[in-house]
């Protein structure tokens, strides 16, 4: 199985939009607690209006987010702390539940992960595919 990543930190929707295209991808699996954002188009709702419009899906699996303390602790550059936190919420059943649904969804056709962390090394998205989806194949993306 093949696993899109992608971080919109840099990014306009439309670039995003291309990067996916460009890779092939079907679905967007939004893996962000908080599904909002002060960059235009990416909350939730102008986002999946946006994919939408592009022809790629998209899915929001809140559990799979990083808990308040684990998104103060990536601010602060604590990476240790951030995966500790994360580490707990992946123990939660709805956690459990939704990543069975993200290898699904990634199983059923193109995926990719979306965060707002450009750089995967230190997004919690590198963090939940190598716990939980270690066999993935994984690839990054950058608009």
């Amino acid at each position: 199985m093949r696993i899109f990543t992608i971080g919109y930190q840099s990014a306009t929707q439309d670039e995003l939009i291309a990067a996916l295209k460009g890779a092939g991808v079907e679905r967007l699996i939004d893996v962000r607690a908080v599904p909002l954002s002060r960059k235009p188009g990416f909350s939730k709702t102008a986002l999946a209006a946006g994919l939408r419009e592009a022809g790629i899906d998209y899915v929001h699996l809140r559990a799979l987010g990083t808990p308040p303390e684990g998104r103060y602790a990536a601010r602060k550059g604590d990476r240790a702390r951030m995966e500790e936190v994360y580490a707990e919420q992946l123990e939660l059943p709805e956690a459990i539940a939704e990543a069975a649904m993200m290898r699904d969804l990634a199983a059923d056709k193109p995926s990719a992960l979306l965060c707002f962390e450009r750089d995967p090394a230190i997004c919690h998205r590198t963090v939940l595919l190598e716990r939980l989806a270690a066999d993935a194949e994984v690839v990054d993306l950058y608009p």
